[in-house]
């Protein structure tokens, strides 16, 4: 089964979980999502193959987080277009396989799909 990982080049922990790939899999596509983009709708499909709230994806040690989102008061669908405007909001890497998918700040986590 084909897996998919939303990768950013820059991020230590998404290297960490493309090597995982590497290392178990020959069959995974790599999405550089802060090139490609995501829609809403991309987002809103992500958090499901989760099993996450939207607050759960989101990484509060950015700049743009602290400065102008902190304490406030959105909607899931607001904080979904917020994410989709803003993809370094996005916790990374997401690693999908079928109908699941994990947030791969382990080693542990993105094992837990194969």
């Amino acid at each position: 089964m084909k897996v998919v990982i939303y990768h950013n080049t820059r991020c230590r922990k998404s290297r960490g979980g493309l090597e995982f790939l590497k290392n178990h899999t020959d069959d995974f596509e790599i999405v550089e999502y802060l090139k490609t983009g995501l829609s809403p709708e991309d987002i809103s499909k992500l958090l499901k193959q989760l099993n996450l709230k939207v607050q759960d994806i989101i990484r509060t040690q950015e700049d743009i987080y602290k400065k102008e989102l902190k304490g406030k008061n959105f909607t899931n669908d607001e904080w979904i277009s917020i994410i989709s405007d803003n993809l370094k909001l996005l916790k990374r890497p997401i690693i999908v396989k079928g109908n699941k998918a994990v947030i791969g700040e382990t080693e542990d986590a993105v094992a837990s799909l194969f």
